[in-house]
């Protein structure tokens, strides 16, 4: 298991981590694995993570890690889900909202960064609107893949077929980052960041629902 050290942490172009998960463990041990690794490092960097709130699967197991590490945890949840076998009580900061699209639009306006790590229908739904807002330049903040153990290979292969059957033409491309390895997210994330800032583009435009 490997962490960033003190001198790889990144500058303040990155605050805050939008982290989308499941909220089950999956089938194989190497995601509960990977999303308690990703929040020992984001908590060690001092980044902190906005999430969908849930004490549950890998979900609560990166925001139990961001708090381990000593982070700040900020957990977006609908109010129709607040429980308390659902929410975690390690968050720092636990915003209760009316619905599904208030959580997600504060989810955006919270996060420097996304990062999609394995789950369900939910983790797909938000990881495809993210990527949908950057292909239309509504906003230019890194979104990462975190494709443990081969995860979201079959979405890379859907994209592919779709950029070969002519729905995502090279001039309207599809912007992603793509990580294997937990360890190298955050240098990913910097290194975009620091690109789009040198290329003068904005984190967010417009109201990016507009």
């Amino acid at each position: 298991m490997s962490f960033l050290s003190n001198e790889s942490v990144p500058s303040r172009r990155i605050r805050s981590i939008c982290v989308y998960c499941g909220s089950s463990a999956g089938g194989a041990p190497v995601y509960h694995q990977a999303a308690h690794q990703l929040g020992l490092v984001l908590g060690k960097a001092g980044i902190g993570l906005v999430y969908g709130g849930g004490n549950l699967g890998l979900m609560g197991t990166v925001a139990s890690a961001v708090a381990e590490g000593g982070g700040q945890v900020t957990g977006i949840i609908p109010e129709f889900l607040v429980t308390p076998k659902n929410t975690l009580q390690a968050a720092h900061e636990q915003i209760v909202v009316p619905d599904m699209h208030a959580r997600k639009r504060l989810m955006f306006e919270r996060a420097d960064a996304f990062i999609a790590l394995p789950g369900g229908i939910g983790t797909l739904e938000e990881l495809v609107e993210q990527l949908t807002w950057v292909q239309l330049e509504r906003h230019s903040k890194p979104v990462v893949l975190a494709d443990i153990g081969g995860f979201w290979r079959p979405l890379l292969a859907l994209f592919a077929h779709m950029r070969e059957q002519g729905f995502i033409p090279p001039h309207f491309e599809v912007r992603y980052l793509v990580a294997e390895k937990i360890e190298d997210i955050l240098p990913m994330i910097e290194t975009a960041a620091a690109e789009a800032e040198r290329r003068g583009l904005k984190k967010e435009t417009v109201d990016p629902r507009l």
